[in-house]
């Protein structure tokens, strides 16, 4: 598994931000109301980043010899998850990013300068989220074998005493 590349969030993020705000525009010029974000999003995607580092960290403890024991399974699991948390931080930024920008062109209606403050707060939780699964993934590296070693897997010794 390859490590997911900034430049690729940051493309997703700025697709998701023009789509989003492409339809938000149209829905609010045809008079509908654009939406508003649950205090509680952010309270959510911070939670999940704690819970990605934490799980990181165990990683990197045990990569680092400091920790005596970790289940291979939980550390490729926390590899995916670190993964899973890069792209739905920056799909998320990029859906509130896009609201933000929604609701800043259009300042006048009231409530909209709220509706965008907690939208631009959810996007700054986003991009912990998405900065959180960069970490980790950091943390999840193997290093590579080294060379002896890997020579021995390739080319295993002859048995002297096999015909």
């Amino acid at each position: 598994m390859h490590r997911t590349r900034w430049q690729t969030l940051l493309l997703v993020t700025v697709v998701v931000a023009a789509v989003t705000w492409i339809v938000l525009r149209a829905v609010a010029g045809r008079g509908g109301m654009l939406p508003t974000v649950p205090p509680l999003v952010v309270a959510v995607e911070l939670l999940i980043a704690g819970v990605v580092f934490s799980m990181g960290w165990a990683v990197r403890q045990f990569l680092r010899g400091k920790r005596p024991l970790l289940n291979p399974i939980r550390a490729a699991r926390t590899a995916v998850l670190a993964k899973a948390s890069c792209y739905t931080g920056a799909l998320l930024a990029g859906w509130y990013g896009g609201q933000v920008l929604a609701l800043v062109g259009d300042l006048s209606v009231p409530g909209n300068g709220s509706r965008a403050i907690a939208a631009g707060i959810a996007t700054a939780g986003a991009l912990v989220l998405a900065g959180v699964g960069l970490l980790v993934e950091w943390f999840c590296r193997v290093p590579p074998p080294e060379a002896g070693a890997e020579a021995a897997h390739e080319h295993p010794a002859a048995d002297p005493s096999a015909p």
